[in-house]
């Protein structure tokens, strides 16, 4: 009679394929709004600033639609603390403080200098943050 003892299965939370996809996407485009109003603060030419515009709505949507995602994957699973969940309360961080960078974007042109370039630069921080910590895969227990 041979005595085996089998582990619980390895805790694995990665995300799947369109999560995967809808998180890396938002990187790019808040880098890019964040560019956009680094060369509107240089040249003043409004244009960079509703390219901005542009960008951080096309952000939200992925970012929300990753929160979404990131929601679902958490109350599927059963330890809901630890890396998971900062993962997600950085992905609401960053769609939060970027809708207010959104709505900073709304004001007329020459108003949103220098708020909307530090709030930029936040948003991009923590959307790099969020990708990081969402796309590092993390394994944990007896495999």
């Amino acid at each position: 009679m041979s005595t085996s003892m089998t582990a619980g299965a390895a805790f694995r939370s990665t995300p799947g394929p369109v999560h995967t996809i809808l998180l890396a996407g938002t990187v790019p485009l808040y880098l890019g709004a964040l560019l956009s109003d680094i060369a509107y603060h240089n040249s003043h030419q409004i244009q960079w600033s509703n390219f901005a515009s542009w960008l951080l709505a096309g952000a939200e949507v992925f970012c929300g639609l990753a929160l979404l995602c990131a929601l679902v994957n958490l109350l599927r699973l059963k330890h809901k603390g630890g890396r998971p969940l900062l993962y997600v309360v950085l992905l609401l961080l960053t769609f939060v403080l970027g809708l207010v960078n959104n709505f900073e974007h709304a004001k007329d042109a020459w108003a949103i200098m220098p708020a909307a370039l530090v709030w930029s630069v936040i948003v991009t921080v923590l959307a790099i943050a969020a990708t990081w910590v969402g796309l590092t895969t993390r394994t944990g227990g007896a495999q």
